[in-house]
């Protein structure tokens, strides 16, 4: 995986962002797999002389700018993982790995904050304090942002911000939004345990997949019927499956589904409403039913004081700034909120397609926007902070 590193000098950003985020796009790598993207990234920054410090993480780095004058600690993350998607966008840049794409536009937030340390570096005796750059391995499957933190160099950051590209939003625009942004993810299994027969004499066992056609429906009800309107909440099954023949009925069916919430105590009873339901409704057909739950990242929840610095930032660079619309889509930067202040944000990017298709595409004209965007935001933050101490 070897390409061309841009030069050093800034006068044409745009084009050397383009380059990197291109070369990120035709090699892409699943979560825990970004080895090669790693190393590529490794080079972006040591080309320009920014200092990547040692971690014991596989995949993903972490970087960091100091300016002459100590202050706070800020943060800036990107994601770098891939999907594992066959694309169809036709570009002649698409991905040379078959059955692997950026179809999430991660090669555009890495391109977008390698930029932005670009030009920080510029600008670092300046510097009222520190910025931290996180490259962070494995969002898609929910389990980097909690590697990053197991790293221990995040426990002296005292705010961090991030961005996801929006395609709905045209280049030049920017959502911003205080308080929930996405939802919290969440998978569950259910197992319905009935007893198998032949399908001519159902009366001979327990039919688990009528159950659990019965369950499917009745989850329906939690969100409708249980929660207030101002709740917002979703409950889907996605997947089921049962029985392996036409004239069987099988000994057990199985449900997997997710639950989207934004209020992190409504997230809290949802598991108790599912087994409510599903076991009353298992029992009323004579099977059992067993929940299975896997808690995922918590709901993107931004900062009031960060996000009011993040629409200034945004005025300064001349973006339009829009009231960002919350997604049901799941994030992991919420883990980093966790524990530090935060705020999240959405790049408008004019795409052609939805966040996952096999024809994604993001409008390359962004890249210089978001990183003047947030090198503007670091730069201010870090002000704001170090008159506050």
């Amino acid at each position: 995986m070897k390409a061309p590193l841009p030069t050093t000098t800034l006068s044409n950003l745009e084009e050397k962002l383009v380059a990197i985020r291109r070369h990120l796009h035709q090699y892409p790598e699943l979560s825990n797999e970004e080895f090669e993207t790693t190393k590529y990234i490794r080079q972006c920054l040591e080309e320009a002389n920014i200092t990547i410090l040692e971690t014991e993480l596989q995949t993903g780095l972490i970087a960091e700018i100091s300016g002459d004058t100590e202050g706070p600690i800020i943060a800036l993350r990107a994601d770098i993982d891939a999907l594992p998607v066959n694309e169809q966008s036709g570009l002649p840049f698409a991905s040379k790995i078959p059955g692997k794409m950026h179809a999430c536009g991660h090669d555009f937030h890495t391109a977008a904050m390698i930029g932005a340390a670009y030009l920080l570096k510029q600008k670092e005796h300046a510097l009222k304090g520190t910025v931290r750059f996180i490259f962070q391995p494995a969002e898609e499957n929910g389990g980097g942002a909690k590697k990053v933190i197991s790293a221990g160099l995040l426990t002296d950051v005292q705010a961090i911000f991030g961005m996801h590209n929006k395609p709905d939003l045209p280049v030049g625009t920017i959502g911003i939004k205080q308080g929930a942004l996405m939802s919290g993810v969440d998978r569950f299994e259910i197992e319905v345990q009935g007893m198998g027969t032949h399908a001519a004499v159902p009366d001979a066992g327990i039919d688990p997949i009528v159950a659990a056609s019965h369950i499917v429906i009745a989850l329906q009800s939690i969100v409708s019927r249980n929660l207030s309107p101002f709740q917002h909440a979703v409950i889907s099954v996605a997947n089921v499956h049962a029985g392996t023949t036409w004239n069987v009925i099988p000994a057990n069916a199985m449900l997997e589904g997710t639950v989207r919430t934004f209020d992190e105590k409504v997230r809290a009873t949802i598991p108790t409403m599912i087994r409510r339901v599903m076991d009353g409704t298992a029992n009323a057909y004579g099977a059992q039913a067993k929940l299975h739950w896997y808690a995922g990242p918590p709901p993107v929840q931004n900062d009031a004081q960060l996000t009011t610095l993040a629409v200034q930032a945004a005025e300064k660079t001349g973006l339009t700034i829009v009231e960002a619309t919350p997604s049901m889509a799941g994030e992991d930067f919420a883990f980093y909120q966790k524990d530090i202040p935060g705020s999240f944000v959405f790049m408008g990017t004019s795409g052609t397609e939805e966040w996952h298709h096999p024809a994604f595409t993001v409008d390359e004209r962004a890249l210089p926007l978001s990183a003047q965007y947030f090198a503007t935001l670091a730069i201010d933050t870090l002000q704001t902070m170090s008159k506050d101490r």
